[in-house]
């Protein structure tokens, strides 16, 4: 049976699959002539940054145009893609409450404004296909009794029994709306403005699948499938990771082969580590590349701990299904740092310290309601560079920068593609003033940036925004240029010292190596290991590798 017949017969029988398959051929040709297929494998030479499109504004441009021009002129040889926060019309959530998939938000600028970055980078853009806006043109009519949408959302009947549903919130799960047929129950499992979708109606896959090819003829060659764990719903169960929600993002990617072979599917589920990467499928029919969520926190108890070992241990454990997939490693994003992936992996104990120097730190704390009743910390709102360093101590700014620079040169020596949030790339601190703004927790890593005094700060070598962006895009560079940190290349973890995680990167071709020492201590170590010689990526000196010594939060990598 072809690929796409049999996801349809699986999700919605026998009967309805050939016509539906027939329609979804019929959806995907236009696209076939529209669609440039300009984008080959992942390789070495990949980043991405992830920004809001309104992220850096300048008086009277339209502010992705603004962003475009910024992004060029700094960022042009640092990263090779850029990841679009969504830019639609939307009425809450900073972006993520949708009200219409195809449009670009006017405030923002328009698709050629889009389209344009295709200069210079490749696209990251957002599927936020759980939910959409409760004023959107869709549920709006679905409020009308408008018979094509009466189906496109999950109405619940009676008090069923939803106590097991997992919950990434402590809202309420369902929402009461008035219809001209009557009062109603609907599904809404992030807030009330963000209307979840019935994928059991397949009239919104195929509406879906239109959106995302839509997002490919405008230059993505990245999409990112937002909150995706949640996408089937079936009362009884726990509403999260359902086999029907794998089918659906396998369909997408059969689709997406037949039509757009050169883009990749990143799925984003804030999950524990294991149900994580079962979203790699076999590793040929699902996605791509899944985010490495438990990466950010596991490297904040590092640090905080000043022992490498936890980081080690997991990182031994990581393996992928095939030379297909790879992880989308972060350390920072628009949202807080899960507690979740780490689960499991850190002890209960642990994880509540992590939780007490956010808190420490200036930060905030996000819990979700569990099935027994409790709440729980279910993320940690605060800025990646005061996660790390105490805004509150009196403590040298080279130190803050160099134990900053350090996390990130661990996130970008991992296998995989490297995501760096716009505010990391930048040196930004904490928006406290932002939250009391706002009301949300979340704000605190969302502050945007006016041209000029971002400009003014980059200029000013003794900045905090300069002294970080100098780094960055000396590690970036240097990564890009050694074929060892290809993405679908090998590791292998070294147990060399408690406060040193040690990793040596193979290329696919087995040909180019590379041996990455990270202290993650404040204290200077040394230690013995087992290599000949090798090569300062940074400085292009040779070194006898066998006998090393570290500075506090030094980085060694070295072409071995």
């Amino acid at each position: 049976m072809k690929p796409l017949l049999d996801h349809l017969t699986f999700l919605y029988g026998e009967e309805k699959a050939p016509q539906l398959y027939e329609r979804a051929q019929n959806l995907m040709e236009p696209y076939r002539s529209k669609i440039n297929l300009n984008k080959g494998e992942l390789t070495e030479h990949d980043s991405i940054l992830i920004t809001y499109g309104d992220q850096v504004q300048a008086p009277g441009e339209k502010p992705l145009k603004t962003l475009s021009t910024f992004c060029e002129k700094y960022l042009t040889n640092t990263v090779s893609g850029i990841h679009i926060l969504p830019f639609y019309p939307w009425t809450s959530d900073d972006g993520f409450s949708v009200v219409d998939y195809r449009k670009v938000d006017p405030a923002l600028g328009s698709w050629d404004d889009i389209s344009s970055f295709q200069k210079n980078f490749h696209l990251m853009l957002d599927g936020v296909i759980n939910h959409i806006s409760s004023k959107s043109e869709w549920f709006q009519s679905f409020l009308h009794d408008h018979p094509v949408y009466r189906d496109y959302f999950i109405v619940v009947d009676g008090t069923p029994d939803l106590s097991g549903v997992v919950r990434p919130r402590t809202l309420p799960l369902l929402t009461s709306f008035k219809t001209l047929s009557g009062e109603k129950q609907v599904w809404t499992t992030f807030s009330a403005d963000q209307i979840d979708l019935n994928y059991q109606n397949p009239e919104v896959l195929l509406e879906i699948l239109d959106t995302l090819l839509i997002y490919i003829e405008h230059g993505a060659t990245l999409i990112r499938l937002d909150a995706i764990a949640y996408l089937w719903k079936e009362i009884g169960t726990a509403c999260i990771h359902l086999p029907q929600t794998h089918r659906i993002i396998q369909f997408l990617r059969s689709s997406l082969d037949e039509v757009a072979p050169h883009v990749q599917l990143i799925t984003e589920t804030n999950v524990p580590h294991s149900d994580n990467i079962s979203y790699f499928g076999n590793g040929h029919n699902e996605a791509q590349l899944v985010y490495n969520f438990a990466l950010p926190p596991l490297i904040l108890h590092t640090f905080h701990t000043g022992n490498a070992e936890a980081l080690s241990n997991w990182a031994k454990t990581l393996t992928l299904p095939s030379d297909k997939t790879t992880f989308f490693n972060f350390l920072a994003s628009h949202d807080g740092i899960g507690l979740n992936p780490v689960r499991g992996i850190l002890s209960d104990s642990e994880i509540d310290s992590l939780v007490q120097k956010t808190q420490e730190h200036n930060g905030l704390v996000s819990y979700k309601n569990n099935p027994d009743g409790w709440q729980s910390p279910y993320e940690m709102n605060i800025n990646y560079f005061d996660a790390l360093s105490n805004p509150n101590k009196n403590e040298p700014t080279e130190v803050q920068v160099d134990r900053f620079i350090a996390a990130q040169a661990i996130m970008l020596s991992l296998p995989g593609l490297p995501g760096i949030y716009f505010h990391s790339m930048f040196g930004s601190r904490g928006w406290l003033e932002g939250v009391k703004q706002t009301g949300r927790n979340r704000t605190i890593n969302r502050e945007k940036c006016n041209l000029k005094e971002l400009q003014s700060e980059l200029d000013d070598p003794n900045s905090l925004r300069s002294r970080v962006f100098a780094r960055y895009s000396q590690l970036a560079a240097t990564r890009s240029h050694c074929l060892a940190f290809h993405p679908h290349g090998r590791q292998v973890i070294l147990d060399v010292h408690p406060s040193v995680f040690a990793i040596e990167r193979i290329s696919p071709d087995e040909k180019s190596r590379a041996l990455c020492l990270h202290n993650i201590s404040a204290e200077e170590v040394h230690f013995n290991i087992n290599y000949q010689a090798g090569k300062n990526l940074f400085t292009n000196e040779t070194l006898q590798v066998s006998k090393i010594t570290l500075e506090p939060y030094q980085i060694l990598w070295m072409r071995l």
